[in-house]
């Protein structure tokens, strides 16, 4: 295998500049309720135990590449581990005090839905679990952190996929109505506290993953016209959501952001001298990163290469701000055989120098650069980065070192070239537990030592983002102090 620790490319980088950003740009790291939180009686938490109790904790022979069915080495993990995650419940203050030590002065998390209806008969959300949430905004509160919340990311209730009528899950009648009592709920308990929403989690790796590869719940495999539903729904939920949470705010006289966290990817032909690499390059670019986003700028859902076409009401120009998650180049490769199907590299093994991560997502900072000036080309709306980083087990995490200068460098150039950009929030704070992966990826800027009293020590990475908050970006004092790998 090639050794994925190698030297970046040539990225045009401002190396000779002050890459600076405004005094009230937001620098921050993530969280989701699935990966950091104890537990719930969610449908990822019955997943996971299934997958103990039938022993799936395998994983495909390629890194990256799970396995329908199965989440990657947890039985590695002590039951204690998997029950607490990273033990977030406990020490959640200390993590915050962290972060504001760092620098950071936002941080994303989610609300967990099943937390607060745990049951389906749950009339109203356990006080308890309304508590928990509020103890959490004290803590950003006191540190001066700006809560960046959002309502769906992945997790869903376990009674939510209940059969009624035949239908589960967000195919349910009642499906919508039971997301918007939830936010209602949110909105009762923390509106006045919260102006930066996000909705929806990156809608189509929930979908790609869930429906088509059989690798989240609800683990089918489905093709593009078996999720057509789920798509639309998910459109009425983020249309429902962004009413309801501007009507409060309308209604108490304060300022609401309310937008979508989208997966983005750089697409390229793996065989640049085939035709229809690119061309499939360019139709899976288009499905999996524009065509959600389209729908919510005209309120028409239009499917690539299908004869679907959906006027959702209520839907158009629900994005005050769009959300970029971004994890690198994937590439595209074509088979006439079945032209519906590219087969989807994370790498090019015919570059022999091409960073990758532990997963083998091939690093590609200045991606970061073309998604942003392209949405910001296509929507003329506020962006947010809400993702970014990289699975680095190292101690010394050299990869994720580079990876923060060079992405925060482009995102750096997207803004001098007219991108309206508004913060960078690093995936992860910690390390946690990352879906079909478990525990193997280590994504976080603080590390956390799972089976030592989930002892968190913060990685050279988080030093590096530290100076680079101070300096309101990067330097060329930083770009020389840093190590090249």
């Amino acid at each position: 295998m090639i050794d994925p620790r190698r030297k970046l490319p040539n990225l045009q980088q401002s190396s000779k500049h002050n890459a600076r950003f405004d005094h009230d740009f937001l620098w921050g790291a993530a969280s989701a309720s699935q990966h950091v939180e104890h537990q719930q009686p969610s449908d990822w938490t019955t997943f996971e135990r299934q997958a103990i109790n039938l022993g799936n904790t395998s994983t495909d022979t390629r890194p990256g590449y799970a396995l329908p069915g199965h989440i990657n080495s947890l039985d590695s993990v002590s039951a204690n581990v998997r029950l607490k995650k990273t033990n977030f419940d406990f020490v959640f203050d200390e993590d915050f005090s962290l972060a504001s030590k760092l620098g950071h002065n936002t941080h994303r998390f989610s609300i967990c839905w099943a937390r607060l209806f745990p049951t389906r008969d749950s009339i109203t959300p356990a006080p308890e679990a309304i508590k928990f949430y509020h103890d959490i905004l004290d803590s950003l509160e006191k540190y001066r952190i700006t809560p960046f919340v959002t309502l769906f990311h992945f997790s869903s209730p376990h009674w939510f996929w209940d059969e009624t009528d035949g239908k589960r899950g967000w195919e349910r009648e009642d499906a919508i109505e039971h997301f918007e009592k939830f936010v209602h709920s949110v909105l009762d308990a923390y509106g006045d506290r919260i102006t930066h929403w996000t909705t929806l989690n990156e809608p189509m790796t929930y979908i790609y993953n869930g429906y088509m590869q059989g690798i989240f719940p609800p683990l089918e495999k489905r093709d593009i016209n078996g999720v057509v539903t789920v798509i639309e729904q998910l459109l009425k939920a983020h249309a429902v959501a962004y009413k309801l949470i501007h009507d409060h705010a309308n209604r108490k006289n304060l300022s609401a952001k309310v937008g979508i966290a989208k997966h983005t990817r750089t697409f390229q032909a793996l065989r640049i001298w085939a035709p229809l690499d690119t061309i499939s390059s360019k139709a899976v670019e288009q499905a999996f990163i524009w065509d959600f986003m389209d729908a919510i700028n005209t309120g028409i859902l239009k499917i690539t290469n299908t004869n679907i076409k959906k006027n959702i009401a209520g839907l158009a120009g629900t994005q005050d701000y769009i959300g970029i998650n971004f994890y690198g180049r994937f590439y595209v490769k074509s088979s006439l055989l079945n032209i519906s199907q590219p087969e989807i590299h994370f790498y090019n093994p015919k570059i022999s120098d091409e960073t990758r991560s532990d997963l083998d997502w091939a690093v590609y900072p200045r991606g970061l650069y073309e998604i942003l000036l392209a949405t910001h080309k296509r929507y003329k709306v506020p962006i947010y980065v809400l993702e970014n980083g990289l699975a680095d087990r190292e101690a010394d995490d050299l990869r994720r070192q580079n990876f923060l200068v060079d992405h925060i460098d482009q995102m750096w150039l997207a803004k001098e070239n007219g991108v309206d950009v508004r913060g960078y929030i690093h995936w992860s704070l910690t390390d946690n537990f990352e879906w079909a992966e478990g525990f193997t990826a280590r994504f976080g800027l603080i590390g956390i030592e799972y089976e030592n009293n989930f002892k968190r020590t913060p990685k050279p990475s988080a030093a590096l983002y530290h100076q680079i908050i101070k300096d309101r970006g990067v330097t060329p004092q930083t770009r020389y102090r840093l190590k090249r790998i």
